[in-house]
């Protein structure tokens, strides 16, 4: 490893961690960061208003790192948009602030990048930092797609991840790379025009992949590159935002990015098992996640009939893509692995 930076120069890596009250992750995990091996680096953060003393915590305690302010908070897709328009770098590495990473977990990645010019992002292996051993929920060892927009990792589906057995070791494309910690070729992201800024939180990742697919690039996982993520680290895992931003978010990705032919018909069924699943958890005692569904769908009402009508979906091959129902092999079927799913080899 290394044979290939060894011969040129390193290119300029900006990790821009969005912070939003995360003052707690930043004294546990920032010093890790600033250890990295990778020499031509720069680590900034980017404060999302941060109402917690982030900010003054920073200035005190690591002056060495650059600070960037904002005085709203624009949420993962619009922070990262106003802040990295202001960043100069070959690559972006979008770091949330509950990861921690390993010395070289910079330069396997950046080695497969610089090797490969169609690839345009690419994410580390995930693990989980409260169990090492196990994928951790955000991506786990990259991210898949089927064919009604469920995502799922090699590693993770729904709630069920795996441990770590060297099962997903190989460098292949993948559909999407996590946004815990993303690599992205700076010159893509805005070719881009970066993350979708209506999505606010959650899936703005994925809806970017899968536009950066339809353009002809790749997206990859690394699992030379590992990191420790916390998970959950800014909304608790039973916030009915959470769940709002989820399923909103997820409609509207499918909406912009499938072609006419299959939306017209896979809109409905995702709207009905989103219903179910309502309904499920309301009568399972959790009222909250019944509210946010249905206000993604009243939200998600309102983005369709104003939105922009044109639809010019390119239709390339998409790597990663499941062309099945991850639902029906989960619930039904009670499949809880990814390799029983996909046979990658």
């Amino acid at each position: 490893m290394g044979k290939f930076l060894n011969h040129l120069h390193h290119p300029s890596v900006a990790i821009v961690i969005l912070n939003w009250n995360g003052k707690s992750f930043l004294q546990q995990f920032l010093p890790s960061v600033i250890a990295s091996s990778y020499t031509n680096k720069r680590i900034i953060v980017a404060d999302n208003a941060s109402t917690d003393d982030s900010v003054r915590f920073l200035q005190e305690m690591f002056p060495g790192v650059e600070l960037l302010t904002h005085h709203h908070n624009l949420g993962y897709a619009g922070g990262y948009n106003f802040f990295l328009r202001q960043i100069e770098a070959d690559y972006y590495v979008l770091l949330n602030s509950d990861v921690e990473v390993t010395e070289r977990w910079i330069e396997p990645i950046i080695e497969l990048m610089e090797a490969n010019r169609q690839i345009a992002a690419c994410q580390p292996k995930l693990l989980n930092w409260n169990r090492k051993e196990e994928f951790e929920y955000a991506g786990a060892s990259g991210g898949w797609l089927d064919a009604l927009g469920y995502p799922f990792s090699r590693g993770r589906l729904f709630d069920t991840c795996e441990t770590d057995k060297g099962q997903y070791n190989d460098t292949v494309p993948v559909f999407w790379a996590s946004g815990a910690a993303l690599f992205i070729k700076a010159d893509c992201f805005h070719e881009m025009n970066g993350f979708d800024e209506f999505f606010f939180a959650h899936m703005e990742e994925i809806d970017l992949c899968w536009r950066l697919q339809r353009n002809g690039y790749l997206i990859y996982v690394c699992p030379q590159s590992e990191v420790y993520h916390v998970g959950g680290g800014t909304l608790p895992k039973g916030s009915e935002q959470k769940v709002y931003l989820n399923f909103r978010n997820n409609l509207i990705m499918i909406s912009k990015n499938l072609p006419l032919r299959e939306w017209i018909w896979k809109l409905p069924v995702r709207i009905l098992l989103d219903a179910i699943s309502a309904w499920k958890e309301l009568l399972l005692g959790y009222p909250y996640y019944f509210k946010g569904v249905l206000r993604a769908h009243v939200s998600f009402a309102g983005w369709l009939f104003s939105r922009k009508k044109s639809r010019k979906v390119l239709n390339p091959v998409l790597r990663g893509w499941y062309n099945g129902s991850i639902i029906w092999k989960y619930f039904v079927q009670n499949i809880t692995k990814f390799s029983e799913i996909v046979n990658t080899k």
